[in-house]
């Protein structure tokens, strides 16, 4: 396919599905995904590559940056970003749905890891655990990449360790479940311990420690493990800081409720 054919919606969906999951520092041509990407759309490297440049411009991390990419192509990219913004869980199952249609395969077969125990669902209802399953481990490569592969607290990088940590519980707020700003990516044991409120982070992203956790400082996994991080910052992502609003929320619906 010639590179000067104007690109599809679902080139456009695809190459906004790679730059979500993509640090800032690899999209060039170099880079494993871009390669494989610019094979199964028939489009070049050098041509994706600008199209991920493109959708950084419309960044607004970006933009405050001054990373303008070109012009035209900011203006194909541009709707797409916003439908992003608009209506998160129906465009990341759409661009990991032409994905999996690219690479020849189905949802199903593509992701059969995670959706094995319900194969033997029907209809509306399998559709939606589907999507659910679907979405949050694209959430999970979302997070992880803005937090260059590595645990938030202990920079742990085997990323078989790594969760996408959501700020307000996926139950609680369905239009923000894939916002990247609700996500910090943690280790196994902070996953959990952010989860249930045993730890939390400030407005100033310093580390917090439950009053309930602290009266186990005489055990020796409470001086190895949480001792030293408390006041001590994260370490920040490329592009989505954890929100604030989010971050105030965690302190007082599930921080403070532990702590009383």
């Amino acid at each position: 396919m010639p590179a000067t054919n104007l690109w599809t919606r679902n080139e456009l969906i695809l190459a906004f599905n790679l730059y979500l999951k993509l640090p800032f520092g690899k999209l060039h041509t170099r880079t494993k995904e871009v390669v494989e990407l610019a094979q199964i759309t028939g489009r070049t490297v050098n041509s994706i590559a600008i199209r991920l440049t493109n959708f950084a411009s419309c960044d607004p991390y970006h933009q405050n940056r001054g990373v303008k990419g070109m012009e035209g192509g900011r203006k194909q990219c541009q709707p797409i970003w916003d439908e992003f913004f608009q209506n998160k869980e129906a465009l990341i199952f759409e661009s990991e749905r032409i994905l999996a249609e690219k690479e020849n395969l189905t949802i199903e077969t593509k992701y059969s890891e995670l959706l094995f125990d319900i194969r033997d669902l029907k209809g509306e209802t399998k559709l939606r655990e589907v999507k659910t399953r679907v979405n949050q481990n694209v959430f999970r490569q979302i997070v992880v990449a803005n937090y260059s592969g590595k645990c938030a607290i202990t920079g742990i990088d085997v990323p078989e360790l790594l969760f996408a940590s959501h700020i307000v519980p996926w139950a609680k707020n369905e239009d923000e479940r894939l916002n990247p700003e609700n996500g910090i990516c943690l280790s196994a044991l902070y996953d959990k311990a952010f989860d249930k409120g045993f730890i939390a982070i400030n407005e100033r992203y310093e580390v917090l420690i439950s009053n309930e956790l602290k009266k186990k400082n005489k055990y020796e996994y409470y001086q190895k493990y949480f001792s030293h991080l408390e006041n001590g910052k994260i370490q920040m992502p490329n592009r989505y800081l954890p929100s604030k609003a989010f971050i105030q929320y965690h302190l007082d619906e599930i921080f403070q409720k532990r702590n009383n």
